[in-house]
């Protein structure tokens, strides 16, 4: 199998249909450990590719380190998040999502992996969220490391909804 390293993003866009949802459950690590017929049709990969491999396997490079710091900050402390995410398909297209992510938790309240569903998103939420993530990543293109971007641009977004009184969740509903 390929890196996702070796995908030239092609400027194509996939689409799935409004009735459609994208599973996929992952470790704590997270490795995927399922996925939906959905998934694999959208992304181009098959099950037997998706399956322990790390869930960055679909990261587009569009996406800011920002926002998936801030999914997985809040996905550790037990709480689900809502954010849009353009993900990259196999062969270089992307599609662009409203994901659902939560944390599952064992009857000790403790959490053994993380659940997502995605959904077709909204073109004028997309336009949105693409000139925040265009924000986030001119600041994070300032740092030299990746821990250092992310850091940047988290301490960004968090800037912009503190002037905007809302939360990212709050930010994702109102597009």
């Amino acid at each position: 199998m390929h890196s996702r390293l070796d995908i030239v993003p092609t400027g194509r866009e996939q689409t799935f249909s409004s009735d459609q949802i994208i599973v996929s459950k992952t470790d704590l690590k997270g490795k995927i450990t399922y996925v939906n017929t959905v998934f694999t049709d959208v992304s181009g990969y098959s099950e037997e590719e998706l399956i322990g491999a790390a869930h960055s396997i679909i990261r587009h490079p569009a996406m800011p380190r920002s926002v998936f710091r801030l999914l997985w900050e809040r996905l550790e402390a037990g709480h689900e998040v809502f954010a849009y995410i353009v993900n990259l398909c196999k062969n270089g297209d992307h599609y662009w999502v409203f994901a659902h992510v939560t944390p599952t938790f064992d009857a000790q309240g403790r959490i053994t992996g993380y659940h997502s569903n995605r959904r077709t998103a909204e073109p004028r939420a997309v336009a949105a969220a693409e000139g925040l993530y265009a924000r986030l990543r001119d600041v994070e293109a300032r740092e030299g490391r990746k821990a250092e971007a992310a850091r940047a641009g988290h301490t960004e977004l968090e800037r912009i909804l503190a002037h905007a009184g809302q939360t990212y969740d709050a930010f994702s509903w109102s597009l």
